[in-house]
C-alpha cells in the first residue's frame, strides 16, 4: 500500500504533468498579456460581438418598419384626392376662355387668375415658369386674353406673351380728336349712350382742375383704354383726364400753365407731323410774342377754323371760312383761342411745354403726301414755300 501522500503517478509522470500545467499557465498568461497590450479583455470581445448583433437587428427592424410604412402610405395615397397627381396639365389645352390680367398683377396673382379660370392646373406650376423667365414675365401686359382651358403652364405663359391673343375689348382714341368724336368711339366700344357722356361733362365728380372751367375739350387723353363692363361715362372720362394730368407733369409744365399748354398743344396736334411738332410750337410762341409783327399777334392757323366749323377732310380754308365770327377764329383774333381745339397726345404736350429754339414765324406743309414742312422767318420766304405747296397739290388755282 502506498501512503496518503503518495501519487498514483510515478515521479516521471508527475513531472511531465507539472511541465504541461506550467506551459498551459504560461500560454494563458501570454494571451492575457497580448490582449492587455491591445487594450482588450476577453469579455470585451464577447460584448462587442453581442452589441454588433443587436445593432444590426435594430437596423434591420427599422428598415422593415419603414418599408411597411411606405407600402401602407402608397396604398392610402391612391385613395386620397390630389395625392400622386401631377400639378400641371400635359396638353396644349382646348375650349376657349377669356381671362383678364389686371395692371400690376404679380406672377402668383396671374397664376391664381389662370387657375380659377381653369386654364392651368395649379398656381405653382405657372409661377415656376414665370420665375424661370423673369424678364419675359415682366413684359406681360394687362388686358383681356383669349386662352384655352387645361393648358400646360408653359403654354399658358407663352400665350400671354403673344399680343395677338389680347382681346381688343378696349377703345382706341387717336390723337387730335374732338370730344364729340371721342364720345362716338366710346359709345360704340362700351355701349354707353353718347348722351351720358354729354351729361357727364356737367358732373361734379369729374377730375377736371379748376382752370378747365368745366370744359373737357383738350383733357381727354388719346390712348387705348380697357374699361370694366359697368364703367360709367364719368369713370371713363376720369381715366382719360388723369392721363392728361400725368403727361402735363411729366413734361414739367407748371400747374398754372396747364390750360394754356393744352391749348398750344392742340394747335400743334392739328397742324404738325411728328417731326415738326416742337418747331410749330415755337412758331406759335413767336407769333404771340410779336403783336406788331407780320401776323400782328394773330396765329392764323387753319386748324382753329376747322374746329369752329367742325370740319374734317381738308388742310386749307376759304376766305369765307376765315371770315367767320368766332373767338376761335385766329385769323380775326389775336392771341390763343379760348381753349383747346382738340385732345392732344403726349408728343404734342411735350412740344408745347418745350418748344424748339428758332425765330420762324411761318410754316407750310409743301407736300401733304410726304408731310414735308418748310419753315420761314420772313413773309417773302414763306410765299415761295406756299408756291411750292400749290405746285404739289394743284389747289391754288
Amino acid at each position: 500500500m502506498t501512503g496518503l501522500d503518495d501519487s498514483i503517478f510515478d515521479d516521471g509522470a508527475h513531472e511531465a504533468l507539472e511541465d504541461r500545467d506550467g506551459e498551459l499557465h504560461r500560454s494563458r498568461a501570454e494571451r492575457r498579456k497580448n490582449r492587455r497590450r491591445r487594450g482588450l479583455r476577453p469579455r470585451d470581445d464577447a460584448r462587442r460581438r453581442r452589441r454588433g448583433i443587436s445593432c444590426l437587428a435594430v437596423l434591420l427592424a427599422g428598415v422593415l418598419v419603414l418599408a411597411a410604412g411606405w407600402f401602407a402610405f402608397g396604398s392610402l395615397r391612391s385613395l386620397l384626392p390630389g395625392w400622386g397627381e401631377p400639378n400641371d396639365y400635359a396638353g396644349p389645352g382646348s375650349g376657349k376662355v377669356e381671362v383678364v390680367i389686371d395692371s400690376g398683377a404679380s406672377g402668383s396673382m396671374i397664376g391664381r387668375t389662370l387657375q380659377e379660370a381653369g386654364v392651368v392646373k395649379t398656381t405653382s406650376s405657372f409661377t415656376a415658369v414665370a420665375r424661370a423667365e423673369p424678364e419675359q414675365a415682366a413684359s406681360i401686359q394687362p388686358g383681356t386674353y383669349a386662352m384655352l382651358q387645361k393648358m400646360s403652364a408653359a403654354d399658358a405663359f407663352d400665350r400671354l406673351l403673344e399680343p395677338a391673343n389680347r382681346v381688343a375689348k378696349g377703345v382706341t382714341l387717336p390723337e387730335g380728336l374732338w370730344r364729340s368724336e371721342i364720345y362716338e368711339r366710346l359709345s360704340k366700344g362700351t355701349g354707353v349712350p353718347i348722351k351720358e357722356y354729354e351729361q357727364a361733362e356737367k358732373s361734379d365728380e369729374l377730375d377736371l382742375p379748376p382752370q378747365a372751367e368745366g370744359e373737357v375739350e383738350g383733357w381727354l387723353f388719346p390712348s387705348t383704354y380697357e374699361f370694366v363692363d359697368d364703367a360709367s361715362a364719368v369713370q371713363q372720362m376720369n381715366k382719360m383726364i388723369n392721363q392728361t394730368l400725368s403727361h402735363l407733369r411729366e413734361a414739367g409744365v407748371p400747374k398754372d400753365e396747364w390750360e394754356r399748354t393744352l391749348t398750344v398743344a392742340s394747335i400743334v396736334e392739328g397742324e404738325a407731323g411728328a417731326a415738326d411738332r416742337a418747331k410749330v410750337a415755337r412758331v406759335v410762341e413767336n407769333r404771340l410774342a410779336d403783336p406788331t409783327g407780320p401776323t400782328r399777334g394773330m396765329l392764323q392757323m387753319d386748324s382753329t377754323i376747322h374746329y369752329l366749323l367742325q370740319k374734317r377732310g381738308t388742310v386749307t380754308t376759304s376766305d369765307k371760312e376765315r371770315n367767320t365770327d368766332s373767338p376761335f377764329n385766329t385769323y380775326k383774333n389775336q392771341g390763343l383761342p379760348p381753349g383747346p381745339i382738340n385732345n392732344p397726345g403726349a408728343a404734342a404736350i411735350e412740344a408745347a411745354g418745350n418748344p424748339a429754339e428758332g425765330d420762324w414765324l411761318f410754316f407750310v406743309t409743301v407736300d401733304p403726301s410726304t408731310g414735308e414742312t418748310k419753315f420761314a422767318r420772313t413773309q417773302a420766304e414763306h410765299q415761295q414755300n406756299v408756291q411750292e405747296f400749290c405746285r404739289n397739290t394743284g389747289s391754288c388755282e
